[in-house]
């Protein structure tokens, strides 16, 4: 029976239009007009279209044709029945194992996109649980990678805090080189000016000898007053330099235990990690504990079955291990029940 994909309308325009381009209908110049429909389908709307026309041509025509026109003309017809059988034929055979190959390509086809669901059921299901384990490590990870950037943050503070340090102490050092500069060229200026005092005195008049050695004593005295002054500025700075190294110090010490906590960060990360492989190691090996249990399970449960046969078989046998007969006082026969299993079949 036709299918109703393609109707015999369809497939009598398609022989028509054949016949118009002057070639013969076949199955798969049909299917090639048509551009869609089964080799069968077509096959059988053929072979009605052929059906229907030697009917019309066994009608009696209205005019008497000559004998010898009607006897080639039957010959003709004859070959031409037979050859379209035969080709009718191959294709019907053509066709028929086409199909054949069709169905058990669809056939295989339907077992490998069975094969497929299952495995990507399985697939999902373990991607699932995957990117479950991956999201809590993923989680754990930006937790030490936060802890990370706040102590590298924290010793990029330290660092610019030494850094500023550093800076001061060197500015300090500048100043007081550029004050004992000054002050030095001030002592200079200053013995410059007294011994060009000196010289106008002595070319003035050697009887200021007298002041001018007084002028002399209340110079060393100022100089060693100034001397003084500039040994106790020193002595300032080089406390301010004591106590700015012995900040330094205390911020290199504070640098090296941010330092070393962060070392401890970094270590207990690396022991995460290693804790982490070990942890998928033993679920690898406790996943192969599971299958050699669930394989045990399997057995256990095929020798339960096997047993459970065997004890139905044993107990339902009738003769001496099924049922046993007897007689009551009154000589009546009565039946006994199933026999209890023995101890080793259970």
């Amino acid at each position: 029976m036709a299918r109703s994909g393609v109707q015999y309308e369809d497939v009598q325009q398609a022989i028509e239009t054949l016949l118009a381009k002057g070639d013969a209908p076949s199955v798969q110049k049909i299917r090639d007009v048509l551009g869609t429909g089964s080799f069968t389908t077509i096959s059988d709307h053929l072979r009605e279209w052929r059906f229907q026309r030697e009917t019309n041509r066994d009608l009696p025509s209205s005019q008497a044709m000559p004998e010898p026109v009607v006897r080639l003309a039957e010959s003709l017809w004859h070959k031409a029945q037979e050859s379209a059988g035969e080709a009718l034929a191959g294709y019907r055979e053509q066709a028929d194992r086409r199909v054949a190959e069709a169905q058990a390509a669809m056939q295989e086809a339907q077992r490998q996109v069975e094969d497929a669901e299952q495995r990507e059921a399985a697939l999902s299901s373990h991607l699932a649980g995957t990117e479950q384990r991956l999201e809590q490590r993923s989680a754990a990870l930006a937790r030490v990678e936060a802890e990370r950037d706040q102590w590298q943050e924290r010793a990029r503070q330290f660092e610019e805090r030494l850094s500023r340090a550093l800076q001061q102490l060197d500015k300090l050092q500048k100043e007081n080189e550029q004050q004992g500069q000054a002050h030095q060229q001030a002592l200079a200026d200053r013995d410059a000016q007294q011994l060009a005092r000196l010289n106008q005195e002595e070319q003035r008049h050697e009887a200021a000898e007298a002041r001018l050695m007084s002028l002399l004593d209340e110079a060393r005295q100022e100089r060693v007053s100034a001397e003084k002054r500039h040994d106790a500025t020193i002595q300032q700075l080089e406390k301010r330099q004591e106590n700015l190294q012995r900040q330094l110090h205390e911020t290199q010490a504070a640098l090296g235990r941010e330092e070393k906590q962060h070392r401890e960060t970094q270590w207990a990360r690396s022991r995460a990690e290693e804790r982490i492989d070990t942890l998928r190691h033993e679920q690898s090996l406790l996943q192969a504990r599971i299958d050699d249990q669930k394989r045990h399970i399997d057995e256990q449960a095929a020798r339960l079955r096997t047993l459970e046969a065997e004890l139905m078989r044993r107990t339902w046998q009738p003769g001496e291990e099924g049922f046993a007969s007897r007689r009551t006082e009154g000589g009546a026969e009565t039946q006994e029940g199933p026999v209890e299993p023995s101890e080793s079949v259970r």
